[in-house]
């Protein structure tokens, strides 16, 4: 099935191909790929970056748009990123940027253009993590602004990924939220209710 990729806010394109036709904004850039591209590049495949705020008590994420990721492509592959992000007076440019994770969603892409089943294709990030994921989204005919991660959705953890979760490998929501939650929240203080120091813990049944 194909992969959705939802349009970019033509705002937010052109300060990206401003930056693009700026020689400063290029050269000042620490994209060295960037700077040795050879021939015209090119602003393709618009992601919207959501970013993991919070999870609420009953475990359901909380998450807003922060910004649109564009991959830069010279010839048949990206040689950066360019990232714009959303302020009170509009869309503005925010960086051009390369690095693993440049390899690591164009993989993921691939993967998900594999898939059988239609998604609209996203990033989500999880600061607290260091962790980047390809967020599969099931409403394909959402703007890509708005909603927040569905029990059904795929999260495609990009590499480098947090130890213990495994890169490029599609996971279900429903399935790495609690694995997220569990390390998301704070761990309880030694001597606290929740700890099992806590001469208050509940004891085992007796058999």
């Amino acid at each position: 099935m194909p992969l959705h990729v939802p349009p970019a806010p033509a705002p937010a394109l052109r300060t990206v191909l401003t930056a693009l036709g700026s020689p400063t904004a290029v050269r000042e850039a620490r994209t060295p790929s960037l700077r040795a591209a050879q021939g015209p590049v090119t602003p393709e495949t618009p992601l919207p970056v959501h970013v993991l705020d919070r999870l609420t008590p009953a475990g359901t994420p909380a998450t807003r748009l922060a910004g649109w990721r564009f991959l830069i492509r010279s010839g048949d592959h990206a040689v950066a990123a360019a990232e714009t992000r959303l302020t009170p007076d509009g869309w503005v440019f925010a960086r051009f940027f390369e690095g693993p994770y440049l390899a690591s969603t164009e993989r993921a892409l691939r993967q998900a253009e594999a898939l059988q089943q239609p998604y609209q294709a996203r990033l989500l990030s999880v600061p607290e993590l260091y962790m980047l994921t390809l967020w599969l989204h099931g409403d394909v005919a959402s703007d890509g602004t708005a909603g927040h991660p569905a029990a059904a959705d795929l999260l495609v953890p990009l590499a480098p990924a947090p130890p213990g979760i495994a890169a490029h490998r599609p996971h279900r929501v429903a399935d790495l939220l609690p694995v997220l939650t569990h390390r998301l929240m704070p761990a309880p203080l030694l001597g606290s209710p929740a700890s099992p120091a806590s001469p208050t813990s509940a004891s085992p049944a007796p058999a």
